[in-house]
């Protein structure tokens, strides 16, 4: 994904508010890229105009041919629909694309057993942690046959225990399916554990200050490798 010199203002008070100004950056395909920052720095617009739900001003976002296609969204809330099951909280996303019944609901099993809740596929959302709800998500999120991946700091309330559990998870599916991943957090250890490529970014308008392309293994990686210790403190600086 090449994202080339994009503008995008807001009206605000009759104002015009820059939140992005002729910013670029290339994403290598199937690669999960994490974007640090201010908070109302531009991280979520940026995520909205990859997902085409808005336009640029100005510029333009050019997609690879493996990045053609429907878009997952992961947000801080599970945004699941109360009065259906686990199982048919991921299962209906794959009705546009499957039409046979027995199809989406092995389709979506897989997914749910992946994040270990296959005993929970027929319990509602509010028989669950909310841990077990993310992952839901996350399940759901997967099981749409998408072709990019758009995460705007879907661990932000959680614990930290329960964070790095979720975080695990996620990269389990993701390595089995991998896609192009857009993942906002102001979390500096999940992205080093997570991305292939970290982000720092300035206040608005958003501006790139930092590039840190991480090749160990996400299986192996640890926030005690002096590497990693080291980035981490470059984001203090």
């Amino acid at each position: 994904m090449i994202i080339n010199d994009v503008s995008k203002s807001y009206l605000v008070n009759s104002e015009p508010l820059e939140v992005l100004k002729d910013f670029s950056l290339t994403i290598e395909p199937n690669t999960i890229c994490a974007l640090v920052g201010p908070s109302g720095c531009g991280k979520t617009t940026l995520l909205r105009l990859v997902g085409e739900l808005e336009a640029c001003d100005k510029g333009s976002i050019v997609k690879s041919e493996s990045e053609l296609g429907p878009v997952s969204y992961l947000f801080q809330e599970p945004r699941l629909l109360p009065w259906f099951s686990v199982l048919t909280n991921v299962e209906v996303v794959l009705r546009p694309f499957y039409e046979n019944k027995a199809e989406r609901v092995d389709i979506a099993m897989k997914f749910i057993k992946m994040v270990g809740l296959g005993d929970y596929a027929k319990f509602k959302p509010d028989m669950l942690s909310g841990g077990m709800r993310q992952r839901v998500a996350i399940a759901r999120s997967f099981a749409y046959p998408s072709s990019i991946m758009l995460l705007d700091e879907p661990f932000q309330s959680l614990d930290a225990s329960l964070r790095w559990s979720l975080v695990k998870s996620f990269l389990h599916l993701w390595e089995a399916e991998k896609r192009t991943t857009l993942y906002v957090t102001h979390d500096v250890q999940e992205a080093l554990l997570m991305a292939d490529l970290v982000i720092k970014l300035s206040k608005r308008p958003m501006e790139i200050i930092n590039k840190h392309y991480i090749t160990t293994p996400k299986a192996t990686r640890s926030l005690a490798d002096p590497k990693l210790i080291s980035l981490q403190a470059s984001f203090y600086n």
